[in-house]
């Protein structure tokens, strides 16, 4: 949870640096066009998402689909847009405090992109979290006001500025807004950066993101807006967030909802009247809405393979029947597109040691009801102009 410091997502890569990646060289210079034998996206679920004005597509990361050639192929087939799942995240770009960033693995994946014809949602650069075993723990929280503001804001400058026209939007800000531990406008208090900096962090790491990168797309980053016993809460704090860096002139174009979805209850806790409104409400701010990290945590279904596909692919219908009336979203892209790589078997196993499958396709990288889901719900969507 974000509430909580020490808690990750992704805590079984930044531990063990899963995966091998081929190191490069740091500048932009030395992108490669190592996916350059792909074609442009042609799979089912991009062209119908195409069809309809919104662009589908998924994270992915160096370590999944550089030793996996039968993944990067499924990857460069099916995904039409590519989040930055780990090599932006401090353990690669800046793995202790005093290190000079690292561009190798990002540059790497942003070349990847462009030879699938993939343009790149770079995540994330205002976090508290994925530092690594480089950062001892609480050590954000320990910094000085003016280190705070030269570790955060430097390495901002830094990185916006070497991937300048190469990212079709940015992640400004992860995770950052709260239910209940926050400010009069929503921000989280617990934040370190919020502590360390004071609550002008959010509203300076926009400016400067746009100063660097006028023309990518600037977007704010939360999950937790569709159950849960503070989802309105959630909801709520996010709008004033969001009207809180408009009165302030803040370039913020989008929100970035995480949607990661539980099935347990979600055909029961799922308020549909009050979701789609909170889209509208977002969309009257004039920002678009991206789905940034969509999956499906099969927590409350049986074991066994039909029934628990079943409704997984059950949430997918419900949640994008109601999500995708709204036109003012214009991206969805799932958190993985294969069980092969989930966060969330390593993070949240099953007690029953039966492996996740939360993603449209299965671990032997087949498609599942989850894809069939996916996919008709974009067929029944309303089209939209896209971004």
């Amino acid at each position: 949870m974000a509430t909580d410091p020490g808690f990750s997502r992704r805590s079984f890569l930044i531990g063990g640096g899963v995966g091998a990646a081929v190191v490069l060289g740091g500048g932009a210079s030395s992108l490669l066009t190592m996916g350059s034998a792909w074609a442009a996206p042609s799979g089912s679920l991009y062209q119908a998402a195409l069809a309809k004005g919104i662009r589908y597509g998924s994270s992915t990361a160096t370590w999944q689909y550089q030793p996996d050639a039968a993944y990067a192929a499924l990857y460069a087939r099916e995904s039409g847009m590519l989040l930055t799942e780990d090599d932006l995240l401090w353990y690669r770009l800046k793995p202790t405090h005093d290190s000079p960033l690292d561009f190798s693995y990002g540059d790497q994946i942003v070349s990847f992109a462009s030879g699938n014809g993939q343009p790149v949602v770079g995540a994330h650069l205002v976090w508290d979290e994925g530092l690594g075993d480089g950062w001892p723990q609480d050590a954000l929280y320990n910094l000085s006001t003016q280190d705070a503001r030269n570790t955060l804001f430097g390495t901002i400058q830094q990185e916006v500025a070497h991937y300048r026209g190469q990212m079709k939007a940015w992640v400004v800000a992860n995770e950052v807004t709260d239910g209940r531990r926050k400010d009069a406008n929503g921000f989280w208090t617990v934040n370190p950066w919020y502590q360390t900096i004071g609550p002008t962090y959010v509203e300076e790491a926009f400016n400067l993101a746009h100063q660097q990168d006028p023309n990518a797309l600037l977007l704010i980053n939360d999950f937790g807006f569709e159950t849960g016993s503070d989802a309105a809460v959630r909801r709520a704090s996010m709008l004033k967030a969001i009207d809180y860096l408009k009165s302030k002139n803040v370039p913020v174009h989008g929100l970035g909802i995480q949607a990661h979805l539980n099935a347990n209850g979600f055909a029961r806790n799922f308020d549909t009247a009050a979701y789609r409104t909170f889209l509208a409400n977002v969309a009257a701010r004039g920002l678009s809405i991206f789905i940034t990290e969509m999956d499906v945590q099969d927590d409350g279904l049986k074991a066994d393979i039909a029934s628990r596909d079943a409704g997984v692919a059950d949430v997918y219908s419900r949640y994008l029947a109601v999500a995708l009336q709204e036109p003012a979203l214009k991206v969805v892209l799932n958190f993985g597109l294969s069980d092969r790589y989930t966060w969330i078997q390593e993070d949240f196993p099953r007690k029953d040691g039966a492996a996740r499958r939360p993603l449209p396709f299965d671990d032997n990288l087949q498609p599942k009801p989850a894809y069939t889901a996916i996919l008709q719900a974009f067929q029944n969507a309303p089209a939209r102009t896209p971004i």
